[in-house]
């Protein structure tokens, strides 16, 4: 359970920093951190003490196995996550050759 409030905290962090910052690059790490937090969260929902994999030989049937699904599910969103992160980097490039900042406050006011 204690897993799990790790996890809410460390989204809970990245949370803040989405809502509190205004540099770009700040914005852009904080949701990296929230990713982080949802794919560690979607590990420990498919983690089985002592598990085995899922993997059967012929006639033999596994107790304890563990779901493959969220680590699937995890390897899909790490793939989609660099991806934006990518391009919110190359947007935040775009942003600072055009205003030569990283301030949103200071974006705002420009308007050009």
């Amino acid at each position: 359970m204690s897993l799990y409030l790790l996890c809410f905290i460390l989204f809970c962090v990245g949370l803040y920093g989405l809502l509190r910052k205004r540099n770009i690059i700040k914005i852009i790490l904080s949701l990296a951190i929230m990713e982080y937090a949802l794919n560690l969260f979607f590990v420990i929902l498919g983690y089985r003490a002592h598990g085995r994999a899922p993997i059967m030989d012929k006639g033999q049937l596994i107790e304890n196995m563990v779901d493959p699904l969220p680590q699937a599910f995890v390897l899909i969103t790490i793939v989609i996550g660099l991806a934006l992160t990518i391009v919110l980097v190359g947007l935040a490039i775009r942003i600072y050759d055009k205003y030569g900042t990283f301030e949103i406050t200071k974006i705002r006011r420009l308007k050009g």
